[in-house]
């Protein structure tokens, strides 16, 4: 499920209509000079320092209710985004390319919260009864063919962000917003 690249872009709020506006300029900059350009479409990245993996499983690590209110969400190891953001210079075109680039799996926010607090040993609590049904989910079938599916499983993220905070690691301290469900960060 999710948008495909084929999907018109609706945004909501001031940070999606800067990221279609990104677009927009690299189109017409691809059109005027004959330029090949790829638009690169992320969502979300998994760096075991940031991530809504990150803000779920430092929520539960700390006592704070997770935020539910969008109910799930697509994501990819920014080891796997690298890569294929490097491997999709190769697909530059004029008119400009468009690819979505995320994980195969959907995966609920209540899945990702109950799993990490199992891992984490932690109860789990949410900061509403029952989970939100919107959520910014984008269909990278297109990326699958090309590159084939990421090396890191939302499992195995899943996993590994447990480790990561047992372990005390780093963060960048910078929170990813996947929550907000109205375009305003």
């Amino acid at each position: 499920g999710g948008c495909t690249e084929e999907t018109r872009p609706e945004p909501l709020g001031e940070y999606a209509q800067s990221c279609l506006g990104r677009e927009r300029i690299f189109e017409y900059y691809a059109s005027r000079y004959g330029t090949e350009v790829l638009q690169f479409r992320l969502n979300y990245a998994i760096d075991l320092r940031y991530g809504v993996l990150y803000d779920i499983a430092s929520a539960i690590n700390d006592g704070r209710a997770v935020n539910n209110s969008v109910g799930s969400f697509n994501a990819i190891w920014q080891g796997d985004v690298n890569d294929w953001a490097l491997r999709s210079l190769e697909y530059c075109s004029n008119p400009a390319a468009v690819l979505n680039v995320t994980g195969p799996e959907t995966t609920s926010v209540e899945y990702a919260a109950k799993r990490l607090g199992e891992l984490l040993g932690k109860p789990v609590c949410y900061s509403q009864p029952v989970s939100g049904e919107f959520g910014y989910l984008s269909n990278a079938a297109k990326a699958f063919e090309l590159f084939g599916y990421p090396r890191v499983s939302m499992g195995e993220l899943v996993q590994l962000q447990a480790e990561w905070i047992l372990q005390g690691g780093r963060t960048l301290n910078k929170a990813t917003h996947f929550e907000v469900n109205n375009g305003t960060f």
